[in-house]
């Protein structure tokens, strides 16, 4: 735990201007950045008593080891940085949304030649106009579905649009009048990119003109006594009030905001929002939030704002944005999103009438996210915090380890080991810095010298590493030698501060030998066995038992299955590589899992070709015909080809290759890869 006065700038080197800081801890990876109007007493805020910082602003300075700024011109330019900089580092301590699901949204491709329509996820493309996001994809193409009559647009994909225009025949939708069947020249690139701009218009809220359009069609079409015209108008009106109805009138006039509304509490926040385009709730989405810096809620309110409109522009951002509390620097956070949008936008709290009333509404939706979400234990940061706190004090560790690495080794008896190495940040899995290992030093089912080996290796990266930068001489590491050519972090450049290892005491004393070996000292070690769910230390004769119900041991165990399932997927993986097919390959009508049930029950080819066909008819679903069938075919075939291990070039015994992949055995423990490979 550092001491805060250790890196305090000096009394004079904080500017009195607008500016963006960096939290570092002392490994300088960036755990923290904010802004401010004036960084001098932003800054100095942070180097107050310890007994008066927010509990989390308190483990954030003890854990940094360093503070840099840069100073910018205005208050909006330090929003863009502070924005650009939370993306590129995503700091632990920093405010974190999480959408509650992945929303649907509805699309109109505009960059084709012929615009399609379709439901979109994830990130939006260029020259693609999106609405939404809606609540579930059927409520989309139950929408697109009424509104195709009216609008034909192609929602067809490029494989069945093509085919279509090859063998000059439209598809059924082309038949039935909901697609103007642009494949087949039914209608002009011109005619059908208008039929979808309509259709963006109508989606967009500009329903009132485009109805009474046609209603005036429908008059004049009576008049002429062009009665199935009209007749046909009339039903594309009426299917279009019918596509209005699925969405919810709330303003009488043409509005279009945005109503944000918080529910929180000391630690944790849910953000609601509900998009109103044309007087109508067009979309609802959620995020949940855990308050890991001292941030009231107009803090909360311009993290949401950064979140919802950081990659937006244009019409994405709205007219007004409805909140329950005006952020801190209102003025600059109106100019950026006024910048976004290209002309005005409204920020304000809703006083009174309709607007707030929905916002009571929101408010309700948020309440209710929240209370669920305070349901998902894993999810929950009071649960996380008090299980890393549970580790601490049975552990006797300094402070509650942030990251927790876990190792765990896999073999088929005694072939093919392999490791993992999953990492735990804040009690959560970071999957992007997941390691597998392949051991090729040894033979043998021998996890002990496999956990030694892949700990070294691990740790042997991580002080060349450190030696590189310049650490270990006291130097200063620059920011780019702590990152890969792409901006991803260095592959174990970061220490954890717990190891755990999948195993007992045996695997702890040689995960323990690996770090004294490499001179590591401040690196906590345990290991938790599987039978009895202990919790073992190095030099300890007795574990430590913790209770059943306790946070820190259901941490424990996620971590350890993560590790054992990432190791076995490895491991089965490289076995299905390394084998050749086996003769049973070549029976005539024998599927996959026939010949599974074949090898489970007598263990190896070997044994089934001696066996009698009355031996092979016991085996569950093998009939008399296709044991002689077998059979026939083990007895006629030539010798097989011995299998060849692909890594080593050696031949394996008949037994041993075709042994069946079910028997695979998952022993906990270490692995062992020359390129320590990162997780696909």
């Amino acid at each position: 735990m550092a001491d805060p006065s250790s890196y305090r700038p000096k009394p004079g080197q904080i500017p009195d201007s607008p500016g963006v800081y960096r939290f570092r801890d002392e490994h300088r990876r960036v755990i923290y950045v904010g802004k401010a109007k004036s960084l001098r007493p932003r800054l100095s805020s942070y180097f107050q008593d310890l007994a008066n910082l927010h509990p989390r602003t308190r483990t954030m300075v003890t854990t940094a080891a360093s503070v840099e700024w840069t100073v910018v011109s205005t208050e909006v330019e330090a929003l863009q940085l502070e924005y650009s900089w939370i993306k590129e580092f995503d700091p632990r301590f920093n405010v974190k949304y999480r959408d509650d699901k992945s929303y649907p949204h509805l699309a109109v491709t505009m960059n084709e030649e012929f615009p399609r329509v379709q439901v979109m996820r994830g990130p939006k493309k260029k020259g693609v106009r999106y609405f939404g996001p809606y609540g579930h994809a059927w409520a989309i193409r139950e929408t697109v579905d009424l509104m195709l009559r009216v609008f034909p647009v192609r929602t067809c994909s490029a494989g069945v649009f093509k085919r279509s225009a090859q063998i000059g025949r439209p598809c059924l939708l082309g038949y039935i009048g909901k697609c103007a069947a642009p494949c087949v020249g039914k209608v002009t690139p011109e005619e059908h990119r208008e039929l979808a701009e309509d259709f963006c218009d109508f989606m967009a809220g500009r329903t009132g003109t485009y109805l009474k359009r046609i209603e005036q069609q429908m008059m004049i079409a009576a008049e002429d006594m062009e009665y199935e015209k009209a007749a046909r108008l009339r039903d594309d009106i009426e299917a279009l009030k019918r596509a209005l109805e699925k969405n919810a009138i709330v303003f009488n006039d043409a509005t279009d905001a945005d109503l944000i509304a918080l529910a929180e509490d000391e630690l944790e926040a849910a953000v609601q929002i509900f998009h109103v385009r044309g007087g109508r709730v067009r979309g609802q989405r959620g995020w949940v939030t855990d308050k890991v810096e001292n941030v009231d809620t107009s803090g909360l309110v311009e993290h949401a704002l950064q979140q919802l409109y950081g990659e937006e522009s244009g019409e994405a951002v709205p007219k007004e944005v409805l909140v329950p509390a005006l952020p801190e620097d209102t003025a600059a956070v109106g100019q950026w999103l006024t910048a976004k949008r290209g002309s005005n936008v409204s920020l304000r709290i809703p006083q009174r009438g309709d607007k707030k009333d929905l916002m009571a509404t929101v408010q309700r939706n948020a309440q209710q996210s929240l209370v669920l979400h305070k349901t998902k234990r894993a999810s929950d940061l009071t649960t996380r915090s008090r299980a890393l706190e549970e580790i601490a004090e049975a552990l006797g560790l300094d402070g509650a380890p942030l990251r927790i690495e876990c190792y765990d080794i896999s073999h088929l008896q005694g072939d093919d080991v392999v490791a993992s190495m999953v990492v735990f940040e804040d009690g959560l899995a970071r999957k992007s810095e997941y390691r597998r290992f392949e051991i090729k030093s040894f033979e043998g089912q021998d996890d002990v010298r496999s956990m030694h080996e892949v700990i070294t290796r691990r740790f042997k990266r991580y002080l060349a590493a450190k030696e590189k930068t310049g650490d270990l001489m006291g130097g200063e590491i620059p920011e780019e030698q702590l990152q890969e050519d792409d901006g991803r972090p260095k592959r174990f450049a970061y220490p954890p501060q717990l190891v755990v290892v999948d195993g007992g005491q045996p695997q702890v004393a040689a995960a323990q030998r690996a770090l004294d070996e490499l001179g590591i000292d401040d690196i906590a070690v345990c290991g938790l066995a599987k039978r009895l769910e202990e919790v073992w230390l190095p030099d300890e004769d007795d574990p430590v038992v913790l209770p059943r119900t306790s946070e820190g041991l259901y941490l424990l165990q996620r971590v350890r299955d993560e590790a054992h399932r990432f190791a076995i997927t490895y491991q089965r993986t490289k076995r299905a590589k390394r084998f050749r097919a086996g003769p049973l390959d070549e029976v005539p009508g024998l599927g996959e899992t026939r010949k599974q049930a074949l090898l489970k029950h007598f263990g190896s080819v070997k044994k089934l070709r001696s066996a009698t066909i009355d031996q092979i008819c016991e085996v569950p679903g093998i009939g008399r015909k296709t044991a002689e069938t077998v059979a026939a075919a083990l007895a006629a075939a030539a010798p097989a080809a011995p299998a060849v291990n692909t890594a080593t070039g050696e031949i394996i015994e008949e037994d041993e290759a075709t042994a069946p992949a079910a028997a695979t055995s998952e022993n906990g423990g270490s692995t062992h890869d020359p390129a320590e490979q990162p997780r696909a």
